[in-house]
């Protein structure tokens, strides 16, 4: 897999997915969104202002389409147009949690566009530590109370699954944890094992099927609870603490932001063409 770090451009301050869920409850009454974290709120004024196209529909030819295609594709142009004039309206090239984060230095970011996983990788030691999550685990949470209003217009909180992966140069095999992050917080659903680092770490069909195939270790909830807070502790020595897990919900808000963008200009020039 082909990496690069990631783009620097059009960047807005807000989860930007949340503004979309917003923009529908304005318009219907539904009680599922998407989710950010608790400090970025977006309040029901927040709901898209009616958007004044500068377009036609005879701005391609649509000679041999339908009325169907027509809308359809007048319908992307619009979100398009509001999409990137809200990136516009935040005057905001870099978001500053991103921009903290690179400051730091702990961690390199290989973000491709177009894939939908990202990985966070260091150096601790002689070890080589990767973590990696994908967009795709964003979820809708719904009210608890559907028939309650939230006044604070809070969203609920993203929980991401987590992948990590530890390696070192002195010794073959690799350390794997499967992590949940939500509320700042990691919490560990298992450590596992493996006496290959190669089949630990390697993104294949085979070393998957490997992986599932192997006992690597039992559900962490089940160890001793003091070296339940060794492995905690150990974690935290590496860089996977508040900070980190503060970051990844909302790195992955502000990416598929810019996915979903993408996603409407791919769809738009392949329904108009």
């Amino acid at each position: 897999m082909q990496t690069s770090h990631c783009q620097t451009t059009e960047i807005s301050s807000f989860p930007m997915s949340s503004l979309r869920a917003v923009r529908q409850l304005a318009r219907t009454s539904a009680r599922l969104r998407v989710s950010s974290q608790p400090v970025l709120r977006v309040g029901l004024s927040s709901a898209r202002p009616a958007v004044t196209r500068s377009f036609t529909a005879s701005a391609r030819s649509f000679k041999s389409a339908s009325a169907t295609t027509v809308q359809l594709a007048e319908k992307l142009r619009d979100e398009i147009s509001y999409e990137d004039q809200a990136a516009k309206d935040t005057k905001e090239e870099v978001p500053e949690f991103l921009a903290n984060f690179v400051e730091a230095g702990t961690w390199e970011i290989k973000d491709t566009p177009g894939n939908d996983e990202v990985f966070l990788t260091r150096k601790f030691g002689d070890e080589s530590i990767r973590v990696m999550f994908s967009i795709a685990d964003l979820q809708g949470l719904e009210d608890e109370d559907e028939g309650t209003d939230n006044e604070d217009n809070e969203l609920p909180p993203t929980e991401l699954r987590v992948t990590l992966s530890i390696s070192k140069s002195t010794h073959d095999g690799a350390l794997n944890a499967d992590l949940y992050c939500a509320h700042d917080t990691f919490q560990v659903a298992n450590w596992g094992f493996f006496t290959s680092a190669r089949i630990g770490q390697e993104l294949s069909i085979e070393s998957d099927f490997a992986r599932r195939t192997l006992y690597t270790g039992p559900l962490f909830e089940t160890l001793d609870t003091e070296l339940q807070g060794h492995f905690e502790e150990f974690l935290r020595e590496r860089g996977i603490d508040e900070t980190l897990a503060a970051f990844i919900p909302e790195y992955a808000q502000w990416k598929e932001q810019r996915e979903y963008v993408q996603w409407l200009k791919n769809v738009e020039s392949f329904v108009a063409a």
